[in-house]
């Protein structure tokens, strides 16, 4: 089997055997290669060497990514050597990244400086550039590009065993993260005392000894820190499988125990006195109650939305329906949700009119600049979360896919549903939204790649389907 990579890529097998390409060629062919141990680990040496400017491009990489999916053998000896290579490529890959993310900050900013632009405004850019390359939140992107800067600027021991695919990019996070309060030189200290340690340290045991060294550098900053933490809590919810939810709390130490402690021992009276529930649904109802001030976790009082085919809501049709901020749960959960609420006049239902070739909501327009609260409510629902590619933020704008200013309209077609972060994004420099005609949206970075973004499927049925249902209810309390 033969790869064949684009115009201006460099000759990866001189590469593999630890030689730099002596210069680019139009076009070569790489032969494929039995992958051994020994050629694994020169793969990493070039990878710690690599330079944007002459070294592996984008069309090479891809072919060793090619390579490395075919890679099989049957010796265990073999397996097991090759998987402890293919760490080291995978962290030396993450190292090369970070550099990489570096760099792009760098001629960023260079840029930035040179159109007379604000230069702190230089990072929401990038953050946003590496998310798309990495298939990353913004968010998530953000905090990539803010341990890259640190690597490379603060902590060269880390950096270090990092290249050499040593120590994973979540070890250099926590040693990152639990030096974030000492100034440059001190962070310097642990860095020297630590880094050249980190591959022989869990993940663990690193946090603690980081801690420790950061204490006995700077005790203030870190009881500076231990209050900024008090201040920053809070409590998240997020989805999880079989029609349940995820709710946390980050507490201080003390109050998160005692919490802990109370519904240890409401259950524990609850299964002398013969309660047949588990001692962890105790607990959790036991939350529940108290949280929401019902005498039972069951009567708890909540509005839900819910889009569900008519046919699955009135019928005996399977169709998954979908829950607002959760996803899709079976057709009869959904219609015992529905019975109780309507069984009780708490049920509201609004037919939401899709397009029977693809299932996407019909159009609707309006002349005003702003979209309307009908509008709003319709994107809220189709799209769920943010559009951008990967974030999965909550929506918090509805916004203009291609401007106003620009010849859109205010119409489903070329309304969004973005996360705050992604709506400032896009009037960076260079970054540039369009609507298509297929219902999709062209993202375009400053680079000038591009990313398609699609809003979810809504339930329909294999057949015509002329309407779905939003149906909104709320369950009343006993």
């Amino acid at each position: 089997m033969k790869h064949t990579s684009t115009a201006g890529s460099a000759t990866v097998s001189a590469a593999w055997q630890g030689e730099r390409p002596a210069a680019r060629t139009a076009s070569v062919t790489i032969a494929s290669i039995l992958f051994s141990p020994l050629v694994l680990v020169r793969m990493i040496d070039y990878c710690q060497g690599m330079e944007a400017t002459a070294g592996l491009d984008a069309a090479a990489l891809a072919t060793v990514v090619d390579e490395v999916a075919g890679l099989a053998c049957g010796d265990p000896v073999e397996l097991i050597d090759q998987l402890r290579q293919l760490e080291r490529l995978k962290n030396a890959a993450a190292a090369a990244q970070a550099r990489l993310t570096v760099e792009l900050r760098q001629v960023r900013e260079a840029e930035a400086r040179a159109a007379g632009r604000n230069v702190k405004r230089v990072p929401a850019s990038i953050a946003g550039e590496v998310g798309l390359a990495r298939h990353e939140s913004p968010h998530r992107a953000a905090t990539l590009l803010g341990l890259a800067t640190v690597l490379a600027s603060e902590m060269p021991h880390t950096m270090a065993v990092f290249n050499a695919g040593e120590v994973s990019e979540w070890h250099t996070t926590v040693l990152a993260r639990e030096t974030a309060c000492l100034s440059r030189a001190h962070r310097a200290v642990v860095d020297a005392e630590l880094g050249p340690r980190l591959a022989e340290l869990s993940t663990r045991q690193l946090a603690a000894e980081a801690r420790k060294l950061a204490y006995e550098l700077d005790p203030h900053s870190v009881v500076a820190r231990i209050g900024q933490a008090v201040a920053d809590r809070n409590v998240t919810i997020r989805p999880a499988p079989d029609c349940m939810t995820r709710v946390s709390a980050l507490l201080p130490v003390a109050q998160g125990v005692a919490a802990y402690a109370a519904l240890t021992a409401a259950a524990d009276t609850a299964r002398v006195a013969g309660d047949e529930r588990s001692k962890k649904q105790v607990m959790a109802d036991t939350l529940v109650a108290r949280v929401t001030g019902e005498e039972e976790a069951g009567e708890v009082d909540v509005e839900i939305q819910l889009v569900i085919t008519d046919e699955a809501l009135l019928g005996d049709s399977n169709t998954p329906a979908r829950m607002n901020h959760h996803g899709p749960i079976p057709a009869s959960i959904a219609r015992g949700l529905a019975a109780d609420a309507i069984g009780n006049n708490r049920a509201w239902i609004r037919r939401l009119y899709v397009r029977p070739d693809n299932g996407q909501l019909v159009a609707m327009e309006s002349a005003r600049r702003h979209f309307p609260t009908t509008m709003k409510t319709f994107i809220k629902t189709r799209d769920e979360v943010c559009r951008t590619p990967w974030c999965g933020a909550p929506i918090r704008h509805i916004d203009h896919i291609t401007p106003v200013h620009a010849g859109g309209t205010t119409s489903l077609a070329n309304g969004q549903g973005l996360c705050e972060r992604c709506n400032q994004l896009k009037e960076h420099p260079g970054w540039r939204h369009t609507a298509q005609p297929d219902g999709t949206s062209m993202i375009r970075t400053p680079t000038g790649h591009q990313h398609h973004s699609r809003a979810p499927d809504l339930p329909r049925e294999p057949a015509f389907l002329p309407f779905l249902v939003d149906l909104r209810f709320s369950r009343p309390a006993a």
